[in-house]
């Protein structure tokens, strides 16, 4: 059974950072290696929608971010460990949130919810101002 595990969460101050991981386990999906998967963070805060956040292709060489994190996060996978990481600075108030790691079989961006196959149970991320 594949497993999505993000870590890392907790209470930070505005204008901080946090750092984010994701490992994915199980083997592999469909046959393909964990580490050919696009990954993607959401996020929800109380009382919203789930939100995207960043994504990053299968091989790393692309990332993609939502207007509201681009200049400030970053996404980054290290496929011989199978995890991901989104390294979160100049952190804002609104930023508070239960931060979500999710993997897909695919080669491209995936930015929407349910275009994504497996999720892990999230993280929370509590910015004070």
């Amino acid at each position: 059974q594949v497993q999505v595990v993000e870590s890392g969460g907790g209470l930070a101050q505005a204008g901080g950072s946090l750092s984010l991981s994701c490992a994915a386990s199980g083997g592999t999906f469909s046959g393909q290696p964990v580490s050919s998967y696009a990954m993607g963070w959401f996020r929800q805060a109380s009382g919203h929608e789930r939100e995207f956040v960043a994504a990053i292709n299968w091989s790393g060489s692309r990332t993609y971010y939502s207007d509201s994190v681009k200049g400030r996060f970053a996404f980054s996978r290290d496929d011989a460990e199978n995890t991901v990481t989104l390294q979160m600075n100049s952190l804002k108030p609104e930023d508070t949130a239960v931060y979500y790691c999710a993997a897909v079989d695919g080669s491209y961006i995936y930015t929407e919810v349910y275009e994504y196959d497996w999720w892990g149970q999230g993280t929370q991320v509590t910015v004070s101002s």
